[in-house]
């Protein structure tokens, strides 16, 4: 491996800055040595009484090794502290303390990589492991979401259909009645059912039919199949149109799924408000659609989180509960998927949904 290569290098070149040190220190104590001996007769006496003891060769060579030594122990302690805290990251890795991270000494010799790779590792082990939490804390609220939101539309239904199966009803008026509610309630658990598999097949992928769609053609076909429906919910829906065609690479059908979403969600939410507009908007650059209501804002703190799944702006704005929570992040996907933004804007006025797609010549 490179860093081990690089490690002996350093180890080798530790010994020879050891051994030049040690020269040095020997020969500077030498002349050191022979100015105190001309500078003092006590230090001249105490020469002689040494080389009496030691023969002056031993003296120097002595020296030489303690130098060596001492020089040696000095830079290999920055090594060895570095090798000691790449191990004891690794302990502390393997031990699942995943936040813990080393000093990166250099980014130039390979033992600075190596303390660079193992924070990176650390950082992407604590990364994937924070994904995998969130993923399953993700799938129990989507088992407890679904499971709630499935009971309570089959419990209505059950509950009707059990007063009909009892002949608990006075008139054939109130039979009716019954039987009108269980429908509804019905239509509101197949709608659940059918986004959740919509949204669960985005997520692991969708093949789009990709072809050139005139956009502003597109919503002046929803704005005629759209009035009286809307005008049903006691609304008026209003258009302005782009001046020029708008042409964006799109799957129709998918497209067309997600500007109903966005109605449905207009006319569910904005009735206080009677009007909703379908705004056009095309530059050289993007086709923009706008979907406008006039009802009750959404408050700034729940703006954010529109898109995510089974995510509903304060249940008290409406007494309508039908909807499966999955609307607005199946749009937000569809519109991903094709290379656009979609983002919500609102204020005491207006509440505006607004779809951003690249336009093509």
């Amino acid at each position: 491996m490179n860093w081990t290569k690089q490690l002996t290098w350093k180890l080798l070149i530790n010994v020879f800055l050891s051994f030049l040190l040690a020269g040095v220190t020997v020969l500077a104590l030498i002349l050191l040595s022979v100015f105190l001996v001309e500078m003092s007769t006590f230090a001249q006496d105490m020469f002689v009484f040494i080389e009496n003891i030691f023969p002056p060769e031993l003296i120097i060579i002595a020296a030489g090794l303690f130098s060596f030594f001492f020089y040696y122990y000095l830079l290999m302690r920055l090594t060895v502290k570095r090798i000691n805290q790449v191990i004891t990251t690794v302990q502390a890795i393997a031990d699942g303390n995943l936040d813990y991270r080393m000093k990166v000494h250099s980014e130039v010799d390979e033992l600075g990589k190596l303390e660079q790779n193992l924070n990176e590792m650390a950082h992407k082990l604590q990364h994937s492991i924070e994904e995998e939490r969130r993923a399953e804390r993700t799938k129990s609220e989507l088992i407890t979401n679904v499971s709630h939101d499935l009971r309570t539309p089959l419990t209505s239904i059950l509950g009707y259909l059990r007063l009909v199966e009892e002949d608990r009803y006075r008139d054939e008026v109130e039979l009716r009645h019954y039987i009108r509610i269980a429908y509804e309630k019905s239509e509101s658990l197949h709608l659940m059912i059918e986004d959740l598999f919509e949204y669960s097949r985005m997520s692991g992928g969708m093949n789009l039919d990709m072809q050139r769609v005139n956009v502003a053609e597109l919503v002046s076909q929803l704005f005629v199949h759209y009035q009286v429906p809307v005008e049903e919910c006691g609304m008026t829906l209003r258009m302005r149109n782009a001046q020029s065609p708008a042409y964006v690479n799109a799957d129709t059908l998918k497209l067309v799924r997600v500007f109903e979403n966005l109605l449905s969600n207009s006319m569910k939410y904005g009735r206080d408000g009677r009007f909703i507009d379908m705004v056009v908007h095309s530059d050289p650059v993007e086709a923009r659609v706008e979907i406008v209501n006039y009802g009750e804002p959404i408050p700034q703190t729940d703006l954010p989180h529109v898109f995510e799944r089974f995510y509903r702006v304060d249940k008290s704005r409406t007494g309508d509960r039908r909807g499966s929570g999955l609307g607005l992040a199946i749009s937000s996907t569809m519109i991903e998927l094709h290379g656009g933004r979609i983002w919500a804007e609102s204020d005491a006025e207006r509440t505006r949904f607004i779809i951003s797609l690249p336009r093509v010549p």
